[in-house]
């Protein structure tokens, strides 16, 4: 769950960093009242620590989930 939810904030990130670079237009700060507005900070803060967060996945060993083939 902890996973998903970093990665969806890394998604958001990752938009609004897209929208600055190529469009030189911040959507969080437009949404919240600016790049200094308390809101704004703390969804910036929460998706640098998603970010963090989502470092650890790359080691990570992954799950081997069985096999769903009802072919057989």
């Amino acid at each position: 769950m902890l996973d998903k939810l970093a990665l969806f904030l890394v998604i958001i990130g990752a938009i609004n960093w897209g929208s600055i670079g190529l469009f030189q237009f911040d959507i969080v700060g437009w949404l919240f009242g600016g790049q200094g507005s308390l809101i704004s900070r703390i969804i910036f803060s929460l998706v640098a620590l998603a970010g963090i967060w989502c470092i650890s996945l790359l080691f990570r060993d992954n799950e081997v989930l069985p096999s769903t083939d009802h072919d057989q």
